[in-house]
């Protein structure tokens, strides 16, 4: 074998490895706690969901044409895991200079589900996008509840055509959550979101 293949198929196994191991990483991360807060402004805390199944949080802007793509789908979704222990937060992010996300009008960022209006929840300081290292909206994090806090079970895009609802082959989150409530691990752990980038404080 030339040292030409010998050095490509050396690359190509560190690849392979670093992407087993950011997967693994993805699906071990635990997170202890974190305070989103509603329109009343009273608190919301994630150990306070310590009884679902999984905890799906997605990070939106009205203004972000993603989102706005995407809105039909979260509402299917949330309606469809409603019933199966599985809660969703929804939390606004600023994606430019005029917004932050304290100012953010929660009433223009509603979503459908069984007839009801769902408030978006507000992230003082971005500190959960921090924590959930998440960069863009529409952007999922899927926690599920255990022992030790929420482990981190899959992280980014809902699936892999914004767009076309219609044209959507890989169905990432709602593939974790199945792979979540059949007590396995998310085939895929991480995909990368398209949509507007979250401006940090």
């Amino acid at each position: 074998m030339s040292f030409r293949r010998l050095s490509l198929l050396a690359a190509a196994l560190l690849l392979t490895a670093t992407v087993v191991v950011t997967s693994a990483r993805a699906q071990t991360a635990v997170i202890s706690d974190f305070t989103l807060k509603r329109a009343d402004n009273s608190a919301l805390t994630l150990s306070s969901l310590s009884g679902r199944k999984a905890v799906v949080v997605v990070f939106s802007n009205a203004a972000c044409p993603f989102s706005r793509l995407y809105q039909g789908r979260l509402t299917e979704l949330t309606s469809a895991y409603a019933g199966r222990g599985v809660e969703f937060l929804f939390v606004t992010a600023p994606i430019n200079l005029e917004q932050t996300a304290e100012t953010l009008d929660t009433d223009k960022l509603k979503v459908k589900t069984s007839g009801a209006d769902v408030a978006y929840l507000t992230d003082e300081g971005l500190k959960t996008v921090a924590l959930l290292g998440v960069t863009k909206t529409p952007e999922v994090v899927v926690l599920q509840p255990g022992s030790g806090g929420f482990t981190v079970r899959y992280r980014g895009a809902i699936d892999d055509n914004p767009q076309m609802e219609a044209y959507a082959k890989d169905h990432y989150l709602k593939n974790a959550l199945d792979a979540v409530l059949a007590g396995q691990a998310a085939a895929v752990s991480e995909k990368r979101a398209s949509g507007c980038l979250i401006k940090k404080n």
